[in-house]
């Protein structure tokens, strides 16, 4: 951990403000706490911070509305704060594009325990090397169409992927010839509340290797590194 690292904590409760500065400053961390909105865009734009802590009940605009703007200008990593226990709160957090979340009332020590994985995860996923704006991606002469989410196979077949069959093999696709592992991709797939010892990673790629016709035994394409992740093998070319 970076002696240096800034969180911003947003919580309209000044009793969990004061009590979150001084627990983080206690352990490293450079801190500023404000109690809205307004004063959380204020304190963005004059410090670049490298994690926000943000509740989710504030005075004028809400958690998830900060959250989504954020979002929308910023990867910077986001845990929830909230006092609300439901599962519905949580999902609909996660799919604002929080990385985390955190029901009050909450031990400090958690909270800690959370900004160092957030941080740790935020700093160990590579670099996005494909454009976005690619209209297709074409890879061991297989062809993925972006606009219509068709896969075709080198013999010209029309290969049908589930949501989440797609969004895997995009992250792949995105990071060729680079190590992934479980958490990386978990991360990238937005299952941010998923344990760092989820198997169901692994099931997705055994089917999304079906769909590409790769050997489970010995892929050609998807391989698996043994004690670290996963590897796309292919080369992978953008066409816009």
């Amino acid at each position: 951990m970076n002696s240096q690292d800034h969180v911003l904590v947003v919580d309209d409760d000044l009793e969990i403000r004061s009590l979150l500065r001084d627990y983080l400053q206690k352990n490293g961390y450079r801190v500023t706490a404000v109690g809205d909105g307004k004063a959380m865009w204020a304190a963005f734009e004059e410090a670049r911070a490298d994690v926000i802590v943000l509740d989710l009940m504030l005075p004028g605009e809400d958690g998830l509305a900060l959250c989504r703007n954020l979002r929308a200008r910023s990867d910077i990593p986001i845990l929830m704060l909230t006092a609300r226990g439901e599962e519905t709160d949580r999902i609909v957090g996660l799919e604002m594009g929080a990385d985390d979340y955190l029901a009050k009332p909450f031990n400090p020590r958690e909270l800690l325990a959370r900004i160092k994985s957030i941080l740790r995860r935020a700093r160990a996923l590579p670099e996005n090397l494909q454009p976005d704006a690619a209209r297709k991606l074409v890879f061991a002469g297989w062809t993925l169409d972006i606009a219509t989410r068709n896969l075709q196979s080198p013999a010209g077949v029309i290969v049908v992927l589930s949501g989440t069959e797609y969004k895997l093999l995009r992250i792949f696709l995105a990071h060729p010839n680079r190590v992934l592992n479980r958490d990386q991709l978990i991360d990238l797939m937005l299952s941010r509340d998923a344990t760092p010892f989820d198997r169901s990673i692994d099931v997705q790629v055994s089917r999304l290797r079906h769909r590409l016709g790769d050997d489970a035994k010995e892929p050609v394409i998807i391989k698996t590194v043994r004690g670290e992740g996963y590897v796309f093998a292919a080369t992978v070319e953008a066409i816009n």
